[in-house]
């Protein structure tokens, strides 16, 4: 099973890359015209392409976590942390 990306415009464009090069099937809100849109918006596109959001955003944990809560679909959600 392969998983398709949808990657938001906060994520590094070098994660990005290296996913891409490595085979990963990826698409950014900036080639889907959609880096502007809100996070509860972003997640229902990513949802709408059958892709998971892969962000470095910690509110779209809190907006993953409000369907999950309220049975709002959605495909999945990766979130880039900081090692500190």
């Amino acid at each position: 099973m392969t998983v398709s990306l949808y990657m938001d415009h906060h994520v590094p464009k070098a994660i990005t890359t290296a996913l891409h090069l490595r085979g990963v099937d990826v698409l950014t809100a900036y080639e889907d015209g959609t880096d502007q849109l809100d996070d509860a918006h972003l997640l229902q596109r990513a949802h709408e392409l059958k892709r998971a959001l892969f962000t470095q955003d910690d509110d779209l944990l809190e907006e993953a976590a409000k369907c999950h809560r309220t049975g709002t679909a959605f495909s999945g959600l990766f979130t880039l942390t900081s090692c500190a």
